[in-house]
């Protein structure tokens, strides 16, 4: 079974207006105002599985700044997710500074069938992890939940590109401290956070922290499957191709080429997500 973790959606209004929701959200803007960028709706993703051979993906919502835009943009990843069971995972958005708002959205979600929050974004949204008054009501509601929390992170060194940010190995990882029960996805290999982990207090840290290899090819050499996965173990990578921005069945091939055990591209393209979702996998 291959699953994407790292897939991002948008309503087809948003797709369709684009321009629309620029002055209000201004993060958006700059990730989205080139003519190359390009919103996928959940039938966009239905069509590149199919191409790709993807059997599951789990979409991700936008970091908007607006709580209530997050809702309106949530109540589409649950629907989609309705339409084609099995196939699509919701994970939804919040604003963290809305506070009991982004609570009581989170709690509404995972109701109706959420399986995360996700891709959260700190520079974005204009939210601290440090702050633990914003913080710690979000993630104890998570966790009471059994939501996953994924957020954005990047690398304090190499090449800037939109979107980039300062979540970085540093912030993240004493959020980690923070909320420890907590099941958290740290996006685009958390920034590097997994080489810290040859710190032996920083790998105990980490008991409950996953990492996925979105846009993975524009960051690193493919070397880093192995050093990862022989550093905090092969079960905490997750196959996410940050799709529409690289080619799901490519980014697939790319995994499959890999000079790495077999059973170990395997939980890498899916086995593990499927133990992390509580998804039934087919024996045949």
């Amino acid at each position: 079974m291959i699953i994407d973790f790292h897939v991002h959606v948008f309503p087809p209004k948003v797709r369709d207006h684009i321009h629309h929701y620029f002055e209000s959200e201004p993060f958006f803007r700059h990730l989205y105002e080139s003519p190359r960028a390009h919103l996928t709706t959940a039938e966009d993703v239905i069509e590149s599985m199919d191409a790709g051979g993807i059997d599951c993906s789990v979409m991700l919502n936008f970091g908007w700044s607006s709580q209530e835009l997050c809702r309106e943009t949530n109540d589409y990843i649950l629907e989609a997710a309705s339409r084609y069971p099995g196939r699509l995972v919701p994970f939804i958005s919040v604003q963290p500074n809305s506070g009991e708002a982004a609570k009581d959205e989170l709690r509404r979600c995972a109701r109706l069938g959420a399986k995360g929050m996700g891709e959260l974004n700190p520079d974005g949204q204009g939210f601290d992890l440090d702050d633990a008054s914003v913080m710690r009501p979000l993630a104890v509601a998570a966790q009471d939940e059994g939501m996953i929390f994924q957020s954005h992170s990047s690398e304090p060194v190499g090449h800037l590109y939109r979107g980039k940010g300062q979540t970085t190995p540093d912030v993240v990882y004493r959020f980690i401290r923070s909320f420890p029960d907590l099941t958290i996805v740290l996006c685009h290999w958390g920034g590097g956070l997994p080489f810290y982990a040859l710190m032996p207090e920083v790998a105990k840290a980490m008991g409950r922290v996953y990492f996925d290899t979105a846009a993975s090819s524009y960051l690193y050499r493919d070397q880093i499957y192995g050093l990862v996965a022989g550093i905090v173990g092969v079960d905490k990578v997750l196959f996410g191709s940050d799709y529409p921005l690289l080619k799901q069945g490519r980014f697939v091939e790319r995994i499959r080429a890999l000079q790495m055990d077999s059973e170990d591209k395997a939980r890498i393209l899916g086995g593990n997500a499927a133990r992390l979702l509580r998804l039934k996998v087919s024996q045949t």
